[in-house]
């Protein structure tokens, strides 16, 4: 669960950032909010030249270079994992900067999408304590480690406004 203190998990609250724009009860795309309402972790990506395989569990993905997040809304992938080169647009999860090495996916508005409805909600490392994301939650990369090697996919995750 998302409090205002933070993500509590296991009887453990985690610092964590949200969307620039807080939480909302209706989620755009690019409004840069939180999406508010319960939701499940859907999958598990991770950058195999940052993040070692053998401390995550088997249902971790592998992402590299050509790996992109569809965030066009008319798009048939749209919210989806696409790969390069793809004429639509997209966000790379292969980033220079850490904050995508391991992303912990949700189903907001995934696998099957609504158009303009929001893409790309993921838990992923924050740049610094308390510096907004785009909407999605950030951690420390230490915390998202743990988060990564102790929720299951399913897990739920309530996030109240």
């Amino acid at each position: 669960m998302l409090t205002p203190t933070g993500l509590r998990y296991g009887g453990v609250t985690l610092p964590c950032s949200i969307g620039r724009a807080g939480i909302t009860c209706d989620k755009r795309e690019g409004d840069q909010a939180t999406p508010a309402g319960t939701h499940r972790i859907a999958g598990l990506l991770y950058r195999p030249d940052r993040i070692a395989r053998t401390m995550l569990p088997r249902w971790a993905q592998p992402i590299g270079p050509r790996d992109l997040w569809c965030d066009a809304p008319e798009h048939a992938a749209y919210n989806q994992l696409v790969r390069a080169p793809f004429a639509a647009s997209a966000e790379r999860l292969y980033r220079a900067d850490p904050l995508y090495d391991l992303i912990l996916v949700t189903d907001w508005n995934y696998p099957d999408s609504a158009p303009h409805r929001g893409s790309a909600i993921f838990l992923h490392q924050w740049r610094r304590p308390g510096f907004p994301t785009a909407g999605c939650i950030a951690l420390a990369r230490r915390d998202l480690i743990w988060l990564a090697q102790t929720v299951a996919p399913g897990t739920g995750l309530v996030v109240r406004g």
